[in-house]
Formats: structure tokens, C-alpha cells, sequence
């Protein structure tokens, strides 16, 4: 097995970086780089398309056996073209994306050539262009599934801090229209400001009986204001307010409960909405243990004492019948103007996830870690 090497992740999360993955067409680019870093690396990559993006699949290991599926995206969101250029700064290497998840992607191809030289473990590397967007249908995660691209075990590469996250919460986006009442801008005491009502309606929101509920992993719901659409001349009182409310419910919840709330809010109807199941995984699962055992040994901590504010493809896993769960590197700021991850960490995610494939046929032959 080749040394652990800083410099082959450094240099390869700079890479993946510096594509612009919020387009079509970055994602395109990134992905033609990661196919060809793999097939110079005589590892066999199949692309598949979903609504014009690629989606990639390379295997190694053994033909038949346990098949652990590392997982993970190239789109990220939108950001300023300065942070595109990636630049370290100690251990800190900043921009779009290298938190979540090009830094995890960067760690897993590495360590993929070296799980080349193992036969316990048929491991399977899937990269997708679309876990950031808004699909609710054929989204990439999915469209591998319906190809047969599977496994016993799936690890996605969100940032969790070296945490395995074992769970995470549900998605509830609503597109809600709040109605007012025109008038002339002169006078607007005359009218109902439907802008003015929508921000209220969103406090509101945050003051529903779901808001203030917790779980033993969580200690609220999240809650965000997205978008805000409303007017159509600066002289006219708005009638009319459009905002898009981004709910991430907890496991113990009931987005349909959660539904029931908000439709209860005067002047308020809901015109469409965007759902995904919490992700709840069972930490006695044969794979979740052995994975527990090797992250020990990389962090001082209790390695499962995470539950993941975000939402992620593992979800399409899991409705797969495949246990998944979201493990990846440290650092912070994703989606905002810093984000960051920790370099001396994807050396320890890269060294855990080799750790991981090569234990598991030792461990899962042992009574009671066998797969039912």
C-alpha cells in the first residue's frame, strides 16, 4: 500500500476546486477529470447520463463479496468566481466546495487506488452531478440505483467532522402565496402589504409548536427564508407575495403534521412543496460498527454522536433498502463566502475509509457482526 500522502489529496481537492460545479457545464469538466484521473490509474469508470449530466461509477475489488458504495457529489451552489481559486492557509484550504464535498471526493479517489489491491471487498466509487439541486424525481443517487449500482453498505461523503452520522433530518420546502390587499403606493394605509405579511407569516412559522420540539440528536428544527417574490410596480401596494420556506424536520417528526400548521396561518396557501425522508440508520449494523472501530482510531471522540442538519442523497439508499450513512472530513463554512476544509483531516478520512474496506471481511465473518 502506497504512504499516505498529504500532497496526492491536497493537490486533487485544489483540482476539483477550481471547477465552477454550480453549471452544467463545470460539472461536465469536473467529471471528465475524475473519469480520467481513474482510467490513468487503469480503474474502469461507467458514465451514465441523467437529464444531460454525467454520473460515474468506477468498481474495484473482488466480483463477488460484501460491496460498500463510496458516495458523492461534484454540483455545489453558487458562489463568486473568486471562490473558484482555491488557497491554503495552514491547514485550512478554502473554497467553494472543498467542505462539501470535493474534499471528501479528492480522499475517497485516492484511496480507491489503493483499495484496488484488496479482494475482500467489491467497493464501489459513485459520483453525482445534482445532490445540491431541487429534482424531487430521477435524480442521480436514484438513476444509479435503477442501473443496479448497489451495495450492501454506503458511506456518503457530507461533512460530518469525522462523525458517522447516523442520522439526519427530513426535508419540508413549501412555496407559499401570502395574499394582501392592492392599493396606490401614496397611500398605502388604504391597502394589506402582502410582503410585509409574508415576512410575518415566516416569524410565524418559526413560532408553530414543530419549531420547538428536539430529539436526542437534534435540538430544533431548521428553518429558512430562501426566496422572497412580491410586486409588480414600485407605486402599487403588493397584493400578493411569493416565498419559498425551507423546513428540515427532525426523525421524530411528521411533515404532514408540520404541513398542517402552517396551512393554518391566515391569508396563507401552500402552491408546492419539495419532500425527503430523515435518514435514520440502525448503529448496530454490522457495517456501522465496523466503521465505528476504524474511525476510533483517527478521532477523540465518541464517533456516532452526530445527527446532520443537512439533507443528502444517503436517503436514496436507504429507500433502496441499503443502510447508508454520512461520513466525511473536517472544517466548516459550507455554502457561505469561508467555506473550508481541514487537510490533516482528509488524510485521517482517507486513511479510515482504507482502514474500513480492508477490516470488513475480517470482521464480518465474526458472529455477532454477520450480516443477517
Amino acid at each position: 500500500m502506497r504512504a499516505v500522502s498529504h500532497r496526492t489529496v491536497t493537490a486533487l481537492t485544489e483540482r476539483l476546486v477550481a471547477y465552477d460545479t454550480s453549471t452544467p457545464d463545470g460539472v461536465k469538466e469536473a467529471a471528465g477529470f475524475v473519469k480520467g484521473w481513474l482510467d490513468s490509474r487503469d480503474i474502469a469508470v461507467d458514465e451514465i447520463y441523467v437529464r444531460g449530466l454525467p454520473v460515474l461509477a468506477a468498481t474495484v475489488g473482488p466480483e463477488k463479496g460484501p460491496t460498500v458504495v463510496l458516495h458523492g457529489h461534484l454540483d455545489v451552489v453558487p458562489a463568486r468566481a473568486e471562490q473558484f481559486t482555491p488557497r491554503i492557509e495552514g491547514d485550512r484550504l478554502f473554497g467553494r466546495g472543498a467542505y462539501d464535498m470535493k474534499g471528501a471526493l479528492a480522499a475517497m479517489m485516492d484511496a480507491l487506488e489503493d483499495l484496488r489491491e484488496q479482494s475482500g471487498v467489491r467497493v464501489v466509487f459513485a459520483v453525482v452531478p445534482d445532490e445540491e439541486s431541487e429534482e424531487e424525481s430521477d435524480r442521480g443517487t436514484e438513476h444509479l440505483i435503477r442501473n443496479g449500482i448497489g451495495g450492501d453498505f454506503a458511506i456518503t461523503g457530507e461533512p460530518t467532522e469525522l462523525h458517522i452520522g447516523v442520522q439526519a433530518k427530513g426535508v419540508l420546502a413549501m412555496r407559499l402565496v401570502v395574499a394582501g390587499t392592492s392599493a396606490h403606493g401614496a397611500t398605502p394605509w388604504l391597502g394589506d402589504n402582502a410582503i410585509l405579511k409574508a415576512l410575518d407569516t415566516f416569524r410565524s412559522i418559526e413560532s408553530l409548536p414543530f419549531a420547538r420540539e428536539s430529539s436526542d440528536l437534534f435540538d430544533r428544527p431548521s428553518i429558512n427564508l430562501g426566496r422572497i417574490l412580491g410586486g409588480d410596480a414600485l407605486n402599487k401596494v403588493p397584493d400578493s407575495c411569493v416565498i419559498d420556506v425551507d423546513i428540515r424536520y427532525l426523525p421524530v417528526q411528521d411533515p404532514d403534521q408540520i404541513r398542517a400548521q402552517v396551512e393554518e396561518l391566515p391569508d396563507v396557501s401552500i402552491v408546492s412543496q419539495f419532500r425527503r425522508a430523515p435518514v435514520i440508520v440502525d448503529r448496530n449494523d454490522p457495517f456501522v460498527q465496523v466503521l465505528s472501530e476504524c474511525v476510533s482510531k483517527v478521532l477523540e471522540a465518541e464517533t456516532m454522536s452526530v445527527g446532520r442538519d443537512g439533507a443528502s442523497d444517503a436517503i436514496c439508499f436507504i429507500g433502496a433498502g441499503i443502510p447508508a450513512v454520512e461520513f466525511g472530513p473536517c472544517g466548516g463554512g459550507h455554502h457561505g463566502p469561508g467555506e473550508w476544509v481541514s487537510l490533516s483531516s482528509l488524510v485521517s478520512y482517507r486513511k479510515a475509509l482504507v482502514d474500513f474496506i480492508n477490516l470488513v471481511p475480517k470482521r464480518l465473518t465474526e458472529p455477532h457482526l454477520r450480516i443477517a
